[in-house]
């Protein structure tokens, strides 16, 4: 009797239906300031943004805008959400600030609260991926989910992969 090798063939969308969908909420963990640099050379560090903490929950490329403490924002930056959700992935959650930028590359909370007088543009800085398809990457070290997260952002994304 010959050994048969059998080949199961499932469409993408099963695949998809399977992955382990991204939380609802992630509580964020909030920057510590210190006041000296940590000895040796474990240890990251990253800017402090004068903005709205916000994490990015993406299925099937709409992106939902959840505050820190957990409130649908999505409808009032409708236009931050939107480019969130052409990353070129299934399911993610990803961390971030939500800030206004003045043309000096500087960041201003009153600007952001519709209070400053200098033209800003809004900007997503996204920081951190804890979700990316079905699988969870707050375990991993954090300048490995960086590592992904940049690998995410290489890739084309949906709206421009099409044409």
């Amino acid at each position: 009797m010959r050994n048969v090798k059998r080949t199961i063939r499932v469409a993408a969308k099963d695949v998809i239906a399977d992955l382990a969908p991204p939380p609802q909420w992630i509580e964020p963990e909030l920057c510590k300031l210190v006041t000296r640099i940590p000895a040796g050379d474990n240890w990251a560090h990253e800017i402090k943004f004068d903005g709205f903490r916000m994490h990015a929950r993406i299925v099937s490329g709409a992106a939902a805008l959840l505050t820190r403490n957990g409130l649908d924002w999505t409808a009032k930056y409708p236009d931050i959400a939107a480019a969130i959700g052409a990353l070129n992935c299934r399911q993610a959650y990803v961390d971030g600030e939500l800030c206004a930028v003045l043309p000096d590359g500087t960041t201003s909370f009153s600007a952001l609260q519709g209070h400053g007088d200098a033209p800003a543009e809004l900007v997503y800085f996204a920081f951190d991926l804890l979700h990316l398809d079905g699988e969870d990457l707050m375990r991993l070290p954090l300048l490995e989910r960086k590592a992904r997260f940049e690998a995410l952002l290489r890739r084309p994304c949906f709206a421009s992969a099409a044409t």
